[in-house]
């Protein structure tokens, strides 16, 4: 299933939040603090009732909550849904892990030359045991999932590890683990490397990626993106938690057989002008799980443009429904 990409006239961010402005106010906790296990604390904050539907937003590499745009966050509440969004260890204003993993670690492991002698700090097993601990803060018993490409890997694992507490699965521009699809160009890692130097050359070289991965037929002014890499530093960037997480994807197994046991309702959402995860990785996702839809978008890169925050508000609404309905 393919979508093409809206008029011109629908892709400002300007236009979507005028479009909100006469829709009714959703409720929005302070930015709060989840004590877990091993020393890990999240922050997170809540949109909408805490009676509605759970729905647990995760965020992909080096990405804080706040990449969850809060007017998709308000959609999604309005659509029924109390909505968690939160920062992974070691972005935002989440806890900082330890263990220093080095450039050459990181370029062994993403070519395939050390990938059994690599040990990363955690992995993604870790981040969504810290995900399922969110959850236990919150007494939650089960929510539903949507993640963003490396949130895509920890929902996927997530959902394997503890199927009970899933209602229901969106994965979101990622992939399976398997080194053969979702590949991303050799020639993108130099860029993530290279955010040293403090808040300009971070805000620069935002600039720079997210030329590159964006997605074509929805693009960001330069200082849309500007401000976004400003709030985002202002925030909390570690650029060595980014090494981190990385070497957590480049570690990760291959989910592809035990993503065949997975029973929840899924829906798999990749664009078709993904540079960063090839749409390889959404088409084998979607293969392996029995029963997920696929939802291709034409002109969308590696990132939620405005315009299609009603296309991902939907995608969820309706996979959550099928939960509901086989309930």
């Amino acid at each position: 299933m393919s979508t093409p990409p809206d008029s011109p006239a629908t892709t400002s961010s300007e236009a979507a939040s005028k479009a909100s402005s006469t829709q009714p106010d959703v409720a929005v906790s302070d930015e709060l603090f989840a004590p877990l296990t091993g020393g890990v604390e999240l922050c997170y904050q809540t949109f909408g009732d805490p009676d509605d539907e759970p729905l647990l937003l995760v965020m992909g590499l080096g990405g804080p909550m706040t990449w969850w745009d809060p007017e998709l966050c308000e959609m999604l509440a309005r659509a029924g849904f109390f909505v968690v969004r939160y920062d992974n260890r070691d972005t935002g204003r989440s806890s900082r892990a330890e263990g220093r993993v080095t450039r050459g670690a990181l370029v062994a492991a993403f070519t395939g030359v050390a990938k059994r002698r690599s040990r990363p700090p955690y992995s993604m097993a870790d981040l969504a045991a810290d995900a399922f601990g969110l959850l236990d803060h919150l007494g939650l018993e089960s929510a539903h999932l949507a993640g963003v490409s490396m949130g895509g890997m920890i929902v996927q694992t997530m959902a394997i590890a503890e199927p009970d507490r899933v209602r229901s699965l969106a994965s979101i521009m990622s992939t399976t683990g398997q080194r053969t699809v979702g590949w991303q160009h050799p020639s993108l890692l130099p860029t993530l490397l290279g955010r040293g130097g403090g808040r300009e050359a971070y805000i620069r070289s935002s600039v720079t990626t997210w030329r590159l991965i964006g997605s074509p037929a929805y693009p960001q002014t330069r200082e849309e993106t500007e401000q976004r890499a400003a709030d985002t530093w202002d925030r909390g960037v570690s650029l060595s938690g980014t090494a981190r997480q990385m070497l957590a994807i480049v570690t990760q197994p291959d989910r592809s057989a035990p993503l065949r046991e997975v029973r929840v309702p899924t829906v798999v959402v990749h664009g078709l002008a993904d540079k960063m995860v090839h749409v390889s990785g959404g088409r084998a996702t979607a293969r392996a799980v029995p029963g997920a839809e696929l939802l291709l978008i034409d002109g969308m890169g590696h990132d939620m443009p405005p315009a299609l925050f009603e296309t991902f508000t939907r995608a969820i609404t309706d996979n959550a429904q099928r939960s509901k309905n086989a309930g």
